[in-house]
């Protein structure tokens, strides 16, 4: 039986008058690429935010690898186990990429305030340990040559990558990506592809948000449909492609629903 690592139920969230999620929900299981889509304004931002602790919800529960964690801060859910990356990338730019993903690694430390003050031979060698699995990670995404380069004289491409190693510094349960191939090009976005696949070949498990539907049904094991805030549909990529209300939601009410038009919303990534 799969293990579920992610289980959110009944979520909703309000500002002020308007109703961004109502009884919004997803299960995800260890080792999957679950993919959350939406057109323009479907509330898939906000569900995603909400899980990552950026957004208190007015409603929902919320379990990760069958604990209950509360969402009401995004510090305390990557101690808990999720880690996120950002659609505009945040990252240190004046540090160097090792130290970019030391600073992850350092949510999982032990010696506290007094070691590092004192310099003590704990805090020394968890230093030197966070050092090398971080230039690990850095060898895991591709970019282990680049590893002293200060973060802002990386591509693009590299920059996405820095931040998914940051990621997986912390050793989540649940790795959020939220855009990661925003901007990027044909070749970057197949370099991605391949390194989300090799995650997901480690049992590592991935909740992407992302607006490239052929990129999402390409790689996702299970979709999330949102739309106006609300679950329109949830399955395999086939099935989700077939889905009436799904093309209906990305190609208009007035469409007529036909095979072709199921497989544009795959094939062609058509948006509202």
């Amino acid at each position: 039986m799969a293990e579920t690592v992610l289980r959110v139920s009944g979520v909703s969230k309000r500002f002020g008058g308007l109703l961004a999620l109502s009884d919004v929900g997803i299960t995800i299981e260890r080792g999957q690429v679950y993919g959350l889509i939406g057109p323009n304004g479907a509330g898939k931002t906000t569900f995603f935010n909400v899980i990552t602790g950026l957004y208190t919800p007015d409603s929902g529960t919320f379990e990760l690898a069958g604990q209950p964690y509360k969402p009401t801060a995004v510090h305390e859910v990557a101690k808990a186990g999720i880690a996120r990356t950002f659609q505009n990338i945040r990252l240190f730019a004046e540090m160097t990429a090792l130290e970019n993903v030391m600073v992850g690694r350092h949510i999982r430390t032990h010696s506290g305030l007094l070691g590092a003050i004192f310099r003590t031979p704990g805090f020394k060698a968890e230093e030197r340990g966070i050092a090398q699995r971080s230039q690990e990670l850095l060898e895991y995404v591709g970019i282990g040559k680049y590893a002293d380069y200060k973060a802002r004289t990386l591509s693009y491409g590299d920059q996405r990558r820095l931040e998914i190693a940051r990621a997986l510094a912390t050793d989540p349960q649940l790795i959020a990506l939220d855009e990661p191939a925003a901007g990027m090009n044909a070749t970057e976005k197949t370099l991605l592809r391949q390194l989300i696949d090799q995650i997901r070949k480690d049992n590592r498990t991935i909740l992407l948000i992302e607006h490239d539907v052929k990129l999402v049904m390409g790689l996702c094991d299970r979709v999330t449909v949102l739309d106006y805030g609300k679950q329109i549909a949830e399955g395999t990529p086939a099935q989700v492609q077939r889905d009436e209300k799904v093309i209906e939601a990305y190609l208009g009410q007035n469409h007529t629903v036909t095979g072709a038009s199921a497989t544009a919303v795959a094939a062609t990534g058509v948006q509202r």
